[in-house]
């Protein structure tokens, strides 16, 4: 398998995972009960495509951002690491409140609180930024910012039909059944967090001189490969 078609399943899946559109469902639902089908359509246009603005934004200026404050992209991955793996021990284990909300207002919330943070909120901004981080080899640079924008358009793709038929998909699947994926889900974003923080760690210390190159290799080998 390619370098790029992985990288693509890496972004889609993890963004897919972060974002998750079976939680994003309920407070769609929460914020737009009182309108009809056709707004609520309206609605979730708006909001997957204030998040693709949000996410090509980071995808372009985010690295340039980090170089302007001196952040070293392996430090991205040990925060973005640890933001994954707390939402994910979060998803696994939700506090008890009402996510849902029940005030519906008039107000337009298709930006905030949709698009920014429900739908794109901290984990997403690491996901993508920690992805643009794996770019190394200049020759593949083309390739790689393509995969990891196709995997952002199918991310929101499937986010928008999730929410344009959010009615439907809860009736099918019920509370229940989006409690359960959520959980998994959860336990899976932590693991990814998880390795972000090692592979980070790893990437630090090894430009420093102090990781040997056959440890980065070992890593490499078991976890990349």
């Amino acid at each position: 398998m390619s370098p790029s078609v992985t990288l693509f399943i890496s972004t889609f899946t993890t963004l897919l995972a972060i974002i998750n559109p079976l939680e994003a469902i309920p407070v769609f639902l929460g914020l737009t009960g009182d309108k009809d089908v056709s707004e609520q359509k309206r609605i979730a246009l708006k909001s997957c495509f204030y998040s693709l603005l949000l996410a090509f934004f980071f995808l372009l200026f985010g690295t340039l951002l980090l170089r302007l404050f001196g952040v070293p992209l392996s430090m991205i991955r040990v925060v973005g690491g640890m933001i994954l793996t707390r939402i994910g021990f979060q998803m696994f284990n939700p506090p008890p409140h009402d996510k849902a909300g029940s005030n519906a207002t008039d107000a337009d919330v298709s930006f905030i609180p949709m698009a920014m943070p429900i739908m794109f909120g901290p984990g997403a901004i690491a996901t993508i930024i920690g992805m643009v981080s794996t770019v190394k080899d200049s020759s593949e640079q083309f390739a790689s910012f393509l995969a990891i924008s196709l995997g952002i358009i199918a991310t929101m793709s499937v986010t928008c039909l999730s929410l344009v038929y959010s009615r439907v998909i809860l009736n099918k699947v019920g509370p229940k059944g989006i409690d359960a994926a959520t959980r998994i889900v959860g336990f899976f974003v932590a693991a990814m967090g998880m390795s972000l923080i090692f592979h980070g760690m790893i990437e630090f210390l090894q430009s420093y001189g102090i990781v040997g190159g056959k440890i980065a290799a070992l890593w490499d080998t078991v976890f990349i490969s």
